[in-house]
């Protein structure tokens, strides 16, 4: 099938064949380069937002709430502020209104909360089960899908690593009242030391990230059709143009001389028309221009030979002809009875005389 196609087509389709082959292995690599940067850019974003709210946690535990435990009595006044939780909350909040972390959820999931929105869900509570059981591990980043939209999370333990946390935590009895009095004494007691009491969870909606990703992949394929329709259109122009065209005269001559009836002057017209430019390049096809005119003009010198020769042979063919018609002439019954008459006939009138 190939074969049959002018050379132009074929180059055409092999292209077009290897094109969808890169293309389809280029957009697979790239698909999953593209992805994976996603990917990156989501635990990223996690891990600076997770780092920035730990930090306001450690401040809040280390240098403010001393502070403001100096100016009011916690056991009569509840102060949100001294509260790490609460203030990594709030900071986060605003946080979100930077366009770029608008979208992200900040949760610090606990299974035994003082804040019942704190409480965590069944797929929360396996992760904080993860960090138990392996307390080797401190991030976990995967997906999770919930109400029909994929989530990237990235999770870190939370670890009772302080005595002073008890004091809010343990034993409710022994609670500050204001506490107390704000909570109740049902939920967020009986944490023990270097207990995993929960996780701190970033959401990042992956549907965005992933959406710009395939959007980033639409536009490479889109630029590399663009830039492989160029290469075809260049190529096929360049083939035309560069090789083609200047097969097609020689193509017509040897077509030309291939015939039983041509003529010299045809040939040279056709030899003076078209393999002279050819002749004159200095690439490839010149070369055989070259060779292909040496080749024309030693066919018409043969030619030119063999007709000459044919004329002389033609010429002594009719002159051996016309001896041996002579011949027979003269060796027929006719001829030799118009000899012995023309014999007798001079005999004769020697003897009248």
């Amino acid at each position: 099938m190939l074969a049959r196609l002018k050379l132009a087509s074929q180059f055409t389709l092999l292209l077009s064949l290897i094109f969808i082959t890169g293309i389809g292995l280029g957009g697979f690599a790239l698909s999953k380069a593209l992805e994976h940067k996603a990917l990156m850019e989501m635990n990223a974003r996690g891990q600076m937002a997770m780092n920035m709210i730990n930090s306001v946690s450690s401040y809040t535990s280390n240098d403010i709430a001393p502070l403001i435990t100096q100016l009011a009595d916690p056991e009569t006044t509840f102060i949100p502020e001294t509260i790490r939780s609460i203030a990594a909350r709030r900071v986060f909040e605003n946080f979100k209104s930077n366009w770029q972390y608008k979208d992200l959820m900040y949760k610090q999931a606990t299974l035994n909360p003082t804040n019942r929105d704190d409480q965590a869900d069944r797929f929360e509570a396996k992760i904080i089960e993860r960090f138990d059981s392996d307390r080797s591990l401190t991030t976990i980043s995967d997906f999770r899908t919930e109400a029909g939209e994929q989530l990237f999370y990235t999770a870190q333990p939370v670890t009772v690593n302080s005595s002073s946390c008890l004091s809010c935590h343990g034993n409710p009895n022994q609670a500050p009242k204001s506490h107390v009095k704000k909570y109740g004494t049902q939920n967020g007691y009986g944490w023990k030391l270097n207990q995993v009491i929960g996780t701190q969870i970033i959401y990042i909606p992956a549907s965005e990230v992933f959406a710009n990703a395939r959007k980033a992949l639409f536009l490479f394929i889109s630029i590399f059709m663009g830039i492989f329709a160029l290469v075809i259109l260049s190529i096929n122009y360049l083939l035309k143009w560069r090789v083609i065209q200047p097969l097609k005269p020689m193509a017509q001559l040897a077509q030309t001389i291939s015939r039983d009836t041509v003529s010299i002057n045809e040939i040279r017209e056709l030899e003076r028309q078209g393999l002279s430019k050819i002749a004159h390049r200095t690439d490839e096809l010149g070369q055989l221009g070259r060779v292909f005119q040496k080749m024309v003009r030693e066919v018409c010198d043969r030619e030119q030979q063999l007709s000459a020769q044919l004329q002389q042979l033609r010429v002594e063919i009719d002159q051996t002809k016309r001896v041996h018609q002579v011949e027979e002439i003269a060796e027929s019954d006719y001829f030799q009875k118009l000899q012995q008459t023309a014999k007798e006939i001079r005999e004769g009138s020697k003897g009248d005389k």
